[in-house]
This record gives C-alpha cells, sequence and structure tokens, in this order.
C-alpha cells in the first residue's frame, strides 16, 4: 500500500488557518477618481453634501401646486396661469402663488411654492398663458426632493468595497474628487524548476517553457494585486533560499511555483519552513488539481507553494491566494463572482473527500446552459485555452451522473 506523504486538508480549512493566523491591516493611500476604478475603499466615505442638492423636476411639465390640481378631468379640467418657464442650470425667477404654474424641464429646479409636475400629457394650452390639466396630482407627484437620494453625512461607501464605475460616478456628482484606498499588494511570482525555460526560449528535449509567470500575473491582477516576477530559479536550495527570501523581503506576498511535492529535488518545502513563524500551516489539500500545494505565513507575510502543473496552479490560486489578496485589501476573501448553476453533459467520475475541479466548454441546449468535460492532465495548458469554465465537484459527491446541476466557475 502506498503511504500518504501529505497530511491533506480542505481548502477552506487551508484558507482559515491563513486567516486565523492574522494577516496586516491594509496600508491606504488617496488616490484620484480616474484611478480609482477596482480599487478597494480603505475607509467609509461619507456624503458631503445632499442629493440631489435641490428640489428637481423628474419629467418634463409643469410646476405646480398640487392642491389646485384636485379634482381636475378631462371633462372638468383645472385652469392655471402659466408665468413663465424654470431656466435649466439655473434657480428660478420667481415663486408660484394660488391658480399659477411654470413650464419646467426634467432636472429643473423647483420654484418656490411648488410641491408637484404635472406632466405636459395631462395638459393643453388654452391660450399663450392659460393652461387646462386633466388629471390631479399629488404632493410630490414626479418631484426628486433635495436629499432624496442621499442624505448628508449618509455613508455612501462602505471600507471595504471594490469600487466600480457606477461608485465613482457617485462620488463625482457629490463633488468628490479624491479617495482613500488600499494599496494593491505586491505579488512576487517564482518559478522554480531545470527543466523550465523563458516562453521566448526554444526548449531542448526535455525542457518546456514557463507559463505559470504570465498566467499568474494576469490573475494577481485580476484579483487587485500588482505582480512582481522573479523569473526562473533552478533545483538548487541555496538560490531558491536567496530569490524567495528577496520575494519575502520586497512583497506582501510570495508565490513559488512548482517544487511543492514531496520528492528530493523539491527544495520549496523546506526554504518555506526556514522563512520565520509561525512557518507552514498546510501541506498538501485535499483537492484534484493542485494536491501537493503549501500554505505559510512567515514575517507577517503569506507564502504559497503552487503545483507546477497549468490547471493545478489556477486552481489553487483562485481558492487560495486570489482570497489572500482581497483580504490584504480589507475586502472579503470571498470571490465577488457568484458561481453559475448549470448542468453537466457527461458522467463524471470523482472520489469522495476531495474537491475536483474539472474543466468544461459551456454550450445552450434547449434554452439552459450545459457544460461539457475536457479532460486532460494537469500540466496542459491547452486543456484551459479549450475552456470556458472549470466544474466544481463536491468533495462529498462521489462522481456525478450527466444532467445532475452543478456549480462552475467561468474564466475570463
Amino acid at each position: 500500500m502506498a503511504t500518504e506523504l501529505f497530511d491533506v486538508v480542505s481548502p477552506e480549512t487551508a484558507l482559515a488557518r491563513l486567516l486565523e493566523a492574522g494577516l496586516p491591516e491594509p496600508r491606504a493611500e488617496t488616490v484620484p477618481l480616474s484611478s480609482a476604478a477596482g480599487r478597494v475603499s480603505a475607509q467609509p466615505v461619507r456624503a458631503p453634501e445632499p442629493s440631489p442638492s435641490f428640489d428637481r423636476s423628474l419629467m418634463d411639465g409643469f410646476a405646480v401646486r398640487a392642491s389646485d390640481t384636485f379634482g381636475a378631468t378631462e371633462s372638468l379640467p383645472a385652469a392655471l396661469t402659466v408665468i413663465g418657464e424654470v431656466p435649466m442650470g439655473a434657480p428660478p425667477t420667481r415663486g408660484i402663488a394660488p391658480g399659477e404654474a411654470m413650464l419646467i424641464h426634467t432636472g429643473g429646479m423647483l420654484p418656490p411654492g411648488s410641491d408637484a409636475v404635472v406632466m405636459v400629457e395631462h395638459t393643453e394650452w388654452i391660450d399663450d398663458r392659460m393652461i387646462e390639466v386633466m388629471r390631479p396630482v399629488a404632493a410630490r407627484d414626479a418631484v426628486i426632493r433635495r436629499g432624496d437620494d442621499v442624505a448628508e453625512g449618509a455613508v455612501i461607501i462602505h471600507r471595504g468595497a471594490r469600487l466600480r464605475s457606477q461608485d465613482l460616478g457617485g462620488l463625482a456628482a457629490l463633488g468628490v474628487t479624491h479617495v482613500s484606498v488600499a494599496q494593491a499588494p505586491i505579488v512576487g511570482l517564482i518559478a522554480t524548476g531545470d527543466e523550465v525555460v523563458p516562453p521566448d526560449q526554444t526548449p531542448e528535449p526535455g525542457e518546456v517553457r514557463d507559463v505559470n509567470s504570465i498566467t499568474l500575473t494576469v490573475e494577481v491582477e485580476r484579483a487587485g494585486g500588482v505582480a512582481r516576477t522573479y523569473g526562473i530559479v533552478p533545483d538548487v536550495r541555496a538560490a531558491l533560499a536567496t530569490v524567495v527570501r528577496d520575494a519575502q523581503r520586497e512583497c506582501d506576498i510570495v508565490v513559488v511555483s512548482a517544487g511543492s511535492s514531496v520528492s528530493t529535488r523539491d527544495h520549496t518545502a523546506d526554504v518555506i519552513g526556514s522563512l520565520g513563524t509561525p512557518g507552514i500551516l498546510a501541506h498538501g489539500l485535499a483537492l484534484k488539481p493542485g494536491k501537493p500545494s503549501i500554505v505559510a505565513l512567515a514575517g507577517g507575510k503569506p507564502v504559497f507553494g503552487l503545483p507546477g502543473n497549468p490547471v493545478s496552479a489556477l486552481v489553487v490560486f483562485d481558492l487560495l491566494v486570489a482570497p489572500t489578496i482581497r483580504r490584504l485589501q480589507g475586502a472579503p476573501a470571498d470571490s465577488p463572482e457568484s458561481p453559475l448553476r448549470v448542468r453537466l453533459a457527461r458522467n463524471v467520475a470523482s472520489t469522495a473527500g476531495r474537491l475536483d475541479f474539472i474543466p468544461a466548454r459551456l454550450t445552450e441546449r434547449d434554452g439552459c446552459l450545459w457544460a461539457e468535460p475536457i479532460f486532460g492532465a494537469s500540466n496542459l495548458i491547452f486543456t484551459l485555452v479549450r475552456a470556458d469554465a472549470l466544474v466544481r465537484i463536491p468533495a462529498d459527491a462521489n462522481g456525478l451522473q450527466a444532467g445532475a446541476f452543478v456549480d462552475i466557475r467561468p474564466l475570463a
């Protein structure tokens, strides 16, 4: 019988251990709105003024006193004197007295004395100074009051919120031009292996091009971090130790790709374990692909050892590294993207007690989205190139039948 070399834990347990071990608080910086998209708010933002800042019309029509229209019908309309027009971008020149109305356009400032707007479609001109109102309006009809959208002093952006285009637009509407955001964590990426060569180099027999540095760089940036690559390190402990310590000193997170399995040539665990306390929190995940992974915390900085296989590295990054990047910015560790639920197009085998991820193509049939599994080894990057998503096979499942509903994580 083969001996289990890993004390495997679930990815959820490994991440919980890391978060409970204590991550540093986010560092804040102030940036202009033009540079804030996708950043995480470092502190709550309160409205410096109400929005809107004045009572305004929601449509084209006539500003009136609602009480002047009570009882109005098409057969017995209410007659009102039009005393002028509300200029756009300026306050009204006068107020409205009983029996009067003012022409107003969408967004125009409500004149003093008026409390409603009657739609132009519900009026008719009698002559050049008077209109008939065919329907009654109630106070506040077709009107948005000062502060209806946001009250002065209200929290409009919460700490830890990832800033979207609409958030930045709302801040601009209130005259806020700069915002305090968490500094993007710097993630050091280290590729290892005597057999790994740069993408621009023609591999000799037995060599492979470095795939993970570019794919993980993109994933770091998607999660809100800044990637810093440290090249390819040979399978020499002293060389790896030097580069890893440099990355630990210069970065907020260190990710070593390959060298996380148990082998006389794999020095990653030894080097990571020497970086400081509390050290390695998990070595081995109940996960396929991605079992030989390392999660550690040393000197207050998370350190990960990912498998060299591209599919494995991306799966583990999504489950462990991306949540850590988000948490270091003060955002929730959970993915902001909710998993999609689709139907499985083919039978899939799995082992109970292990979380499985399988690349899949998405197709639509009979108004339903289906996932067609793509089977292949985890060192074949083109299984992901051909895929639209990763199908999640729960740890308590012993295989799934075609037609079963499954969660997927779309691949951007």
